[in-house]
């Protein structure tokens, strides 16, 4: 396999492709299950506390396993051939088995999302180690993106894992060979810290000036993250300049068009997550393009 691999990428593309056809139909169900979870333990540790019920959210074992997915008009369970991913909704024909409700098209998009951005990956590094590491981290970003969109939070039991891995991926610096991920594990560290700081230092010297809270801690542990996996330098300032560029101009369209009210907040971590995956892929390209286009 390894050979043929490396022998045809075609195979490689293909085959990773698919087996993220599969896991961005996972992904769809952390992207839901996980806040709910999460709600749900903050619920149970305030019932300890105030001695309240939560009646607005489901009862029983409710994780990524369990219960299995079902419509969530109707409760109708989805079976194994219902749950194909995108070729399920284009059978179903966007509705539900049982009810005929819609089906968020959502669904199938995540999992094409999912499916090419693996498959460039694939081909942007070739089969080996550090392509595993890539496509790694981009799904975990896309999971990390959509859960940012719907409830403007970065959960810990996604971001920490990602810092750790970072970390830990730095051991394998030399063994692996890799220019652009497994940093050295001083790069690495240093990569955390200058990327939590940074933004940390943003966010306290802005609720100075105006009181206000301009992001989340969630957004600090991403970019310590990502600092983890490609080092401070360059990779840092251009994942801090994409996504400031990036996010000032959607988030002020949609200001203009009045597609979003100006005090409702914008989430950031998608911005972030952007800018990282562009700058694990051709950083280097970026920031060399940009110091010869200032100089």
């Amino acid at each position: 396999m390894h050979a043929l691999f490396t022998q045809m990428p075609i195979l490689f593309i293909g085959f990773s492709f698919a087996l993220a056809l599969l896991i961005g139909s996972f992904l769809n169900v952390v992207i839901y299950r996980l806040p709910i979870m999460m709600e749900r333990e903050w619920r149970a540790q305030c019932e300890e506390i105030a001695a309240t019920e939560a009646t607005e959210l489901p009862n029983g074992r409710f994780d990524l396993v369990a219960p299995r997915s079902c419509c969530p008009a109707c409760g109708h369970q989805i079976t194994a051939m219902q749950n194909i991913p995108v070729i399920s909704f284009l059978v179903l024909g966007g509705k539900c088995s049982n009810c005929q409700a819609p089906i968020s098209r959502r669904y199938p998009i995540i999992e094409l999302l999912t499916a090419v951005l693996t498959g460039f990956v694939a081909w942007r590094f070739g089969f080996g180690w550090e392509a595993a590491a890539a496509i790694l981290m981009t799904w975990t970003l896309i999971a990390i993106s959509v859960i940012d969109i719907d409830h403007q939070i970065i959960p810990d039991s996604i971001s920490l894992p990602l810092i750790w891995a970072g970390l830990f991926l730095s051991l394998f610096h030399e063994t692996a060979g890799a220019e652009i991920l497994f940093v050295d594990p001083r790069t690495a560290i240093i990569g955390a810290l200058a990327g939590y700081l940074s933004l940390w230092s943003i966010y306290h010297l802005f609720r100075l000036i105006t009181g206000k809270e301009g992001m989340g801690y969630g957004d600090f542990k991403l970019l310590a993250a990502l600092g983890a996996w490609l080092g401070p330098w360059p990779m840092l300032p251009v994942i801090i300049l994409l996504s400031a560029v990036v996010g000032a101009t959607v988030g002020i369209s949609l200001i203009v068009f009045k597609r979003h009210d100006r005090g409702v907040p914008i989430p950031f971590g998608p911005y972030l997550a952007a800018a990282g995956w562009i700058a694990m892929l051709y950083g280097p390209q970026i920031f060399k393009g940009y110091l010869d286009y200032m100089s």
